[in-house]
């Protein structure tokens, strides 16, 4: 037998199983972290996704941030920012390059604060501050709007611009406040509740222009949050620009994308309402005349319908004369049939007279008696003749009429008819009936062969 050699050394991993474990190991042991580093090699091709390193002094990774969610970061990052990246280990297989998948970009001196701004909005919705059941409507035709800003920016410049174009009409009152740094949460707040005192204004803007994180950050304090929300009046937060997205925001009642949109939600347009007005005022116009006409087309009719109270006097004597005339035929014809009717009722009561049907019954009772002697007389004799026949078919079966050609019914002492000589012995009393008797005898012998009269007996 041929010895066949056997390889006993361990199974080897090729190439792609060594680097698809690899990337399971990473991608399962590492689920979401967060890498703060220097921005390096940073590269964007037509494809839209994002290339670069994270470095510090001694290490570097790659990463890779695809189209779809690079397109959510606001400022894009450059060579040598410090940034914070959001996402998961894993491994590109075809090069065996260890690399992240970033999903989320910022700088990283803004990191703290994005927390902080992640923490109380969890924290507020899950008490309800966001639900949009609590929110209050904000009025279409204000009669007075209320603006907390700085009396000094941009903000309040765009708002009473917008103002004075589209309803110049409606007062406003600002309640003055620093809108930036530390002092300003509280004087904000202030604001907030001096507007609800003072009772005037029936919706607030409340908010600021444009800047960074930093300078919005009053926006996004707990006590200015939960001041709006408790806030009787509603408001409308108008922070910063259109992509800006803070805390007030979320509780206020409304949101405006700049201050200039706020004042463009809460105003009407003074010259679409001075369409409207024109518009209904010439629809009014247009119903008061046709009204109008309608009435004097009626008034017209109604004329043409009103006759000389005279001519209606005499057309109403005619008609009363042709009435009376028409009763007198009426009264007539009605007399004549009633005089004719009397004299057909008189006749048939004189036909239904007592006498007369007494003596019609009387002749019937006759009629009847007799008919019913005849036939009587007939039913009797029909059963006299039945009787007869019966009687004569009775007698011929009659056992006396059987008596009457000699024969005799023979009884024992106790009464049983005797049938067969064997019924009795000799010395036995017994009784023969005949035709007009009977006669009592004694049995002086027996003889049951013979079917005659032979027997003797006493």
């Amino acid at each position: 037998m041929n010895d066949v050699f056997q390889d006993t050394r361990p199974r080897a991993l090729s190439v792609s199983e060594l680097n698809h474990q690899a990337r399971h190991l990473l991608e399962s042991s590492f689920m979401q972290v967060w890498v703060e580093g220097e921005l390096s090699g940073f590269s964007r091709p037509s494809s839209g996704h994002w290339y670069f390193s994270l470095k510090d002094r001694k290490c570097q990774i790659r990463c890779a941030m695809f189209r779809g969610l690079n397109q959510r970061i606001r400022a894009i990052p450059k060579e040598g920012d410090q940034v914070r990246i959001r996402g998961k280990v894993t491994l590109y297989e075809n090069r065996g390059d260890f690399q992240i998948i970033a999903e989320h970009i910022e700088p990283a001196g803004l990191g703290e604060l994005q927390l902080a701004f992640d923490e109380l909005k969890r924290k507020l919705q899950a008490e309800g501050l966001f639900d949009a059941g609590r929110k209050k409507p904000v009025p279409t035709l204000p009669t007075h709007i209320g603006v907390i800003t700085s009396p000094t920016g941009a903000a309040i410049h765009d708002i009473l611009t917008v103002l004075a174009r589209r309803c110049p009409a409606i007062p406003v009152t600002l309640y003055p406040t620093t809108v930036q740094g530390q002092p300003a949460t509280a004087e904000i707040v202030r604001a907030i509740n001096l507007a609800q005192t003072h009772g005037v204004a029936d919706v607030l803007i409340i908010g600021r222009g444009g800047g960074s994180l930093e300078d919005l950050w009053c926006f996004n304090e707990e006590a200015v949050a939960r001041a709006i929300a408790a806030c009787t009046i509603p408001t409308v937060s108008a922070v910063g620009h259109e992509t800006d997205v803070t805390i007030a925001d979320f509780v206020a009642d409304l949101r405006a994308p700049t201050p200039s949109a706020a004042a463009e939600k809460v105003s009407p347009d003074q010259r679409d309402m001075l369409r409207q007005i024109n518009d209904r005022e010439l629809r009014l116009t247009n119903a008061a005349n046709r009204a109008l006409q309608r009435l004097g087309t009626k008034l017209e009719h109604l004329a043409a319908r009103l006759r000389d109270p005279r001519r209606e006097l005499l057309e109403k004597a005619q008609r009363l004369d042709e009435l009376e005339l028409r009763l007198g035929k009426i009264m007539a014809q009605r007399l004549d049939r009633s005089q004719v009717r009397s004299a057909h009722l008189a006749q048939r009561l004189d036909m239904q007279s007592p006498r007369k049907q007494l003596a019609s019954s009387r002749e019937a009772l006759d009629r009847s008696a007799t008919q019913l002697d005849n036939a009587v007389r007939r039913i009797l004799a029909k059963a006299q003749d039945r009787l007869e026949h019966t009687a004569g078919s009775l007698n011929v079966v009659s056992p006396l009429a059987t008596l009457g050609r000699g024969y005799a019914i023979v009884r024992d002492s106790h009464g049983h008819i005797i049938r067969n000589a064997p019924d009795v012995a000799a010395g036995d009393s017994i009784s023969a009936h005949v035709a007009n008797g009977t006669i009592t005898a004694e049995v002086k012998s027996i003889n049951p062969k013979n079917s005659g009269l032979e027997n003797s007996a006493n």
